[in-house]
């Protein structure tokens, strides 16, 4: 019955600080008015141009539902009296979009083409169309290396998951691998595609602790395994028919690559056996992700037990490897990889 006979009543009221100080005049408020009316109107008065959460009270009574639940009998029946209903500021935690560049690192001379982070996130490797590789650290926003190598545009880069080697592929068809201690070229640069470079993709750390093994894709539609170590092609895998867009290295040793042919094609790592061609895409097929990326792009390096202040790890690589294989089986679980695929 209260809350009926409420419909019709009103009430004279006006707004108090927490400091008791009056905003604006006693005006005639309804009774069953609620909170969130009671902000629309106390953020008017107090012309905010951004809307500010308020909490409000009635001797000592906080309005959370309608204004006739936080009155005693005897404020009701008094409803000559000017109504103080305080209103206090309530914590605003804002989270500002990421609509605007925090900073600007500057030193390529032509357009920024490729760039990635290591493992640990503490480095930045960029390639770009004036041919070069540069490292950045990203603490100090400060250049680490430039190295010269190649004759044409910088068109993909990939860190190895070990964080000790970064693979780049150009325009000239020409992959190099640079240690980023010191910016210089590991081994001889990686020459037997046709034409340009598309994709790098390095094999799971869980997989080879030396992190040996690189595919690369390439505009000639072919893949080819690296041998990083000894400088040579391993195994060659043909079968797209035009263009290769995007190869993923899954932790079952299976590759994946996509191709303008509209196709998906999965390979054996080992020996370069075709073991599916999944179609159903009606234009180019340019993007493919699995469920364990993550894991697999950052190896060792477990965010969650990283140090304020990193420190180089101690283990051998087989022990890194360990914890490798340990983080894919866990964000892999019981079940398969999932690959996801993307055409325009």
């Amino acid at each position: 019955m209260e809350e009926a006979d409420s419909d019709d009543k009103r009430i004279l009221a006006q707004f108090k600080s927490e400091n008791g100080d009056v905003t604006g005049n006693a005006f005639d408020l309804p009774l069953n008015v609620t909170a969130e009316k009671l902000q629309l109107i106390c953020n008017a008065l107090l012309t905010n141009e951004d809307p500010i959460p308020y909490s409000f009270f009635v001797n000592d009574v906080e309005v959370t539902d309608t204004l006739v639940k936080a009155l005693d009998s005897k404020a009701l029946d008094n409803t000559e009296q000017v109504l103080d209903i305080v209103y206090l500021p309530q914590a605003i935690f804002r989270v500002r979009a990421v609509t605007r560049c925090t900073s600007t690192i500057p030193g390529h001379a032509e357009a920024v083409i490729s760039v990635a982070f290591n493992p640990d996130g503490r480095y930045l490797a960029s390639g770009s169309g004036d041919t070069t590789v540069r490292f950045w650290d990203v603490t100090t926003e400060t250049p680490h290396h430039v190295c010269k190598g190649h004759k044409h545009w910088v068109l993909c880069i990939a860190w190895s998951p070990d964080g000790k080697k970064l693979a780049s592929g150009c325009k000239n068809s020409q992959i190099c691998v640079w240690d980023p201690e010191t910016g210089q070229q590991k081994g001889k640069t990686l020459i037997g595609h046709k034409q340009w470079i598309t994709w790098l993709a390095w094999k799971p750390f869980h997989l080879d602790a030396d992190c040996r093994f690189l595919a690369s894709g390439s505009k000639d539609g072919t893949i080819k395994i690296w041998d990083t170590l000894l400088s040579q092609c391993h195994i060659t895998l043909s079968g797209h028919l035009q263009c290769v867009t995007c190869i993923k290295w899954g932790g079952t040793n299976l590759i994946y690559s996509s191709s303008q042919d509209r196709t998906i094609k999965v390979w054996r790592a080992e020996d370069g056996v075709l073991c599916r061609t999944l179609q159903g895409h009606g234009h180019w097929v340019n993007i493919l992700a699995l469920s364990t990326d993550y894991v697999m792009r950052t190896g060792a390096f477990d965010p969650a037990n990283a140090n304020i202040v990193p420190q180089d790890s101690q283990e051998s690589a087989e022990e890194l490897s360990k914890i490798a294989k340990e983080r894919y089986e866990k964000a892999k679980g019981t079940g398969a990889e999932r690959l996801v695929s993307w055409f325009r």
